[in-house]
């Protein structure tokens, strides 16, 4: 990044109050030093006295008056356009906001071409950091010492990633506030995990032993502030039962989560996505009454019973696939994947064919035929391409649960996964265990959440042009 887009950077970051935050927070060093000269500054600073001078000339005109009546002229016709009933004292107070606005661009403008025309230049905290940074020996320590607050200024470069960046910060947040939930509804609920772990026979002496160990005889501020420090750590602590390293025990689970997801994600877009558009294009035909009816089959039929009756048949009766899941044994993702993936097939299915139906008949589709383009390429390209925003949220939302873990599918083939994990340890409960598993799953929403929004940036080009306005 150039000595110019860092100064220019800075100076679109501080504008923004929440940027302006994390300037000071990620680069002290260097915002302390510019905030100190342009005090020094600020004092000597002749685009002030300018400013001063323009605005006695324009309050001794007639313009403030001529804004406030255009302003409220505006207002007026605004809540009239809007059937909005609004008193007069409102509609003067916003008529004055608007014009005593408008005044100040207006001023702010004369100032500059007058001190433009002088040779001065207005200080700003921008205008200190410009001047710092040409001095290389400052901008090596700044490097030295802000360096975070570099690496942001990178980051706002790019509007994806400026974007991206916002979106982490913002669950960051989240998690916190979904750590202090749950572990509230934990700490008051009537279960003691104590008696549930060492059973109803355990002596006085054996439940105040185990409550001093896992911290639970603490007050309720020190524990959950216990668990702020373990998430800000990556440390969720040890499970009530067996004592195993919880982030551990995830991490050896999500392989398998991952393997069933993306074989089962698989099946569902193999299915969904031609009966999808071969309903929509081919609508009120047999097919589309035929597919939407599997779809409504699919979404009707519980995931344990076709788990169940495709283990009688193909395991049972013909003997041809593994009734459970065993690990390095590809055969065993088969039922599991097509139990899970017709599931979710029905409702990218339905989603797809509705998205299709209300594009396909737009202006741009008939013009598209008119011209003689190939119908695959009219339906490929132009409809389904513009269809998309909705199936990938779709596809997004279910990819981002499964990850989460299929507690009955697991159950059901005995797939040592995620969801089946987190689902038996919340009987206990096992309060460490439930909390990393909310943590986990609010955790991998939320990036499949921000994948898809990234996703619609690079398939709209106007949602890539407002991100760049972002």
């Amino acid at each position: 990044m150039s000595i110019n887009k860092i100064k220019d950077t800075f100076q679109r970051m501080y504008r923004n109050s929440t940027y302006r935050l994390w300037l000071w927070v990620l680069g002290f060093f260097t915002v302390l030093v510019t905030f100190i000269k342009y005090k020094g500054q600020k004092g000597k600073d002749k685009f002030a006295s300018i400013k001063a001078d323009i605005r006695k000339e324009l309050e001794a005109t007639t313009l403030q008056d001529e804004l406030y009546q255009t302003a409220l002229v505006q207002v007026r016709k605004k809540n009239e356009y809007f059937n909005k009933t609004v008193s007069d004292a409102e509609v003067e107070k916003q008529a004055k906001e608007i014009a005593a606005k408008n005044f100040e661009t207006i001023l702010q403008d004369k100032a500059k071409i007058a001190a433009e025309m002088q040779g001065v230049r207005e200080v700003t905290m921008a205008s200190c950091f410009a001047d710092l940074i040409d001095n290389k020996a400052f901008l090596l320590v700044s490097l030295v010492l802000s360096f975070p607050m570099y690496i942001v200024m990178v980051l706002f470069q790019n509007p994806i990633s400026k974007y991206a960046t916002d979106r982490i910060v913002m669950m960051v947040f989240v998690l916190f506030g979904v750590v202090w939930l749950v572990f509230t509804i934990l700490y008051i609920s009537p279960m003691d995990p104590a008696l549930n772990i060492l059973g109803q026979t355990a002596t006085q002496e054996q439940v105040d032993q185990f409550n001093r160990v896992y911290g639970l005889d603490q007050p309720y501020l020190t524990q959950l502030f216990a668990q702020f420090k373990n998430l800000i750590t990556f440390n969720m602590g040890n499970s009530y039962q067996g004592n195993e390293p919880i982030m551990t025990a995830l991490m050896n689970k999500f392989p398998i989560t991952l393997q069933v997801t993306f074989w089962s994600m698989l099946v569902s877009l193999g299915i969904a996505i031609p009966a999808g558009i071969i309903s929509a294009i081919k609508q009120y035909t047999s097919f589309d009454y035929i597919a939407m009816f599997f779809a409504l089959l699919g979404l009707s039929i519980p995931n344990f019973w076709l788990g169940l009756m495709l283990i009688l048949y193909f395991s049972i009766n013909l003997g041809i696939l593994p009734a459970t899941y065993q690990v390095g044994n590809g055969m065993t993702l088969i039922m599991p994947a097509i139990v899970l993936g017709t599931g979710m097939s029905a409702s990218v299915a339905r989603m797809t064919r509705s998205s299709m139906l209300e594009v396909k008949n737009s202006d741009y589709i008939l013009t598209a035929r008119a011209k003689g383009l190939p119908e695959n390429k009219v339906v490929m390209k132009h409809i389904l391409g513009n269809a998309m925003i909705p199936i990938i949220t779709t596809i997004g939302a279910q990819f981002g649960g499964m990850l989460g873990g299929s507690s009955v599918t697991e159950k059901v083939f005995n797939i040592n996964g995620i969801g089946s994990f987190i689902v038996e340890r919340q009987y206990i409960p096992d309060i460490p265990v439930v909390l990393a598993g909310v943590v986990y799953i609010s955790f991998v929403v939320s990036i499949m959440n921000l994948v898809v929004d990234i996703m619609y940036a690079v398939i709209d080009p106007r949602i890539k042009s407002r991100m760049k306005n972002y």
